[in-house]
């Protein structure tokens, strides 16, 4: 079975899309699953939640749950499905509830700053 590390990434993180910075904290969670690459999310109150629109898509993971997708708009761009957020994690997960992750897109950067 894989898995789940989650863990109170330190230092200050941000994401930004078109310009645009959707939001920056120093609450950020780390989480390590198997052999894929670290992902960060973020608290959901550190994050401009008016930019991201609930999309239809929604994906499936035995380790985490039901996640729920959002596409990015701002003014210059809509990037489709390039956030997601487990509403109700199963246990093993539960620390991430309440929080948002992205993509690695090239028009979504998520940085250390």
């Amino acid at each position: 079975m894989t898995e789940i590390t989650i863990r109170k990434t330190p230092g200050k993180w941000s994401v930004r899309s078109g310009g645009a910075i959707l939001g920056e904290t120093t609450n950020a969670l780390e989480l390590l699953e198997g052999n894929l690459d670290p992902v960060i999310y973020f608290p959901r109150t550190d994050i401009a939640m008016a930019f991201l629109d609930v999309t239809d898509k929604v994906t499936q993971c035995k380790h985490k749950g039901q996640a729920t997708h959002f596409s990015i708009v701002n003014k210059s761009s809509v990037t489709e499905n390039a956030a997601w957020s487990y509403e109700d994690p199963i246990h093993s997960a539960l620390d991430i509830k309440g929080h948002v992750a992205f993509y690695p897109l090239d028009s979504v950067k998520v940085e250390q700053i």
